[in-house]
């Protein structure tokens, strides 16, 4: 029984997309020939490992198993070229990291831009999720790190603590909450208009759900994309806006702004760095953890 890496990235490539015209045509294969490879690999295992429907493709349980170890096949490809790094030229890492709305607005940005500075041969793919889903992804091995928050179920996951952020609300100065110091959300939810971050975003996503549990929603006047835009919009007089503390700090005029505190306990979130539990990581990756966690402890 004989398979190749095209065999193995085929069938990822079919994971990731269920849909085998659209995974042959990533792996730079006819779908025939896509066909046969697949054909040719049940053979092999003598086990059905796809699944054909009208829509696409669905794995079987043992095309979940070739699935979950053919992820690990590439992942140990990539700890080999990174540790021959060294001795050789051209060859480049890539580090999958997914963080959250905060960390991609914050501390992060100039943790990455730094370590790239530092380390020409590491390319670093970022994408921001909400924490749920970011578990998910480290836990199936389609991402090497992620950034999220402290009340997400990680368990079976390596953990280590990043920080602890804090969400406050912005007003204007001659905003009538200007005169507070802090408030219960439930008080503001449906009493003020909103500028929000992009609509998609995680802490979008959260606080509509935090509003949601309260039986309210949003009034949502506009959504911009980025922080430093919302707390522009916010000392215009657009609206108030809930952001996290860090995030008014870095703001080129934080003192056109009025905080409030959030005396919501969910205002007060810690922020983990998680990984696959026993995944060995390029030593590239090994260092990009360190490195981002004296950023946070700095940031």
């Amino acid at each position: 029984m004989r398979h190749d890496l095209t065999d193995l990235r085929l069938f990822v490539n079919v994971g990731e997309t269920l849909n085998l015209t659209r995974a042959a045509e990533r792996t730079f294969l006819s779908l025939p020939a896509a066909s046969a490879r697949i054909k040719n690999m049940e053979e092999g295992f003598k086990a059905r490992l796809l699944i054909r429907q009208a829509t696409g493709v669905a794995l079987t349980p043992a095309g979940e198993v070739l699935l979950k170890h053919a992820h690990a096949v590439f992942r140990q490809l990539e700890c080999l070229n990174a540790d021959l790094q060294p001795y050789a030229s051209g060859i480049k890492g890539r580090l999958r990291l997914l963080a959250n709305t905060t960390a991609t607005n914050s501390f992060l940005a100039d943790a990455m831009s730094t370590f790239l500075a530092e380390n020409a041969d590491v390319d670093i793919e970022l994408e921001e999720k909400m924490s749920g889903d970011i578990v998910l992804a480290i836990r199936a091995g389609t991402a090497d790190l992620g950034i999220v928050a402290g009340n997400i179920d990680v368990d079976g996951l390596d953990v280590m603590p990043l920080f602890r952020d804090e969400l406050a609300i912005v007003t204007s100065l001659n905003h009538p909450l200007s005169k507070r110091d802090a408030v219960q959300f439930v008080d503001v939810i449906d009493a003020y208009q909103f500028v929000g971050i992009h609509p998609n975003s995680a802490i979008q996503t959260f606080l509509e759900d935090i509003a949601l549990g309260l039986g309210k929603r949003l009034c949502q006047r506009v959504h911009v994309g980025s922080f430093e835009a919302v707390c522009r919009m916010v000392e215009a007089g657009a609206g108030i806006a809930v952001v996290p503390r860090a995030c008014v700090a870095r703001y080129s005029r934080p003192e056109g702004l009025h905080v409030l505190q959030i005396k919501d306990a969910w205002a007060q979130r810690d922020r983990l760095l998680c990984r696959q539990r026993g995944r060995d990581l390029p030593r590239f990756a090994e260092e990009f953890i360190e490195h981002v966690r004296r950023a946070a402890r700095v940031g």
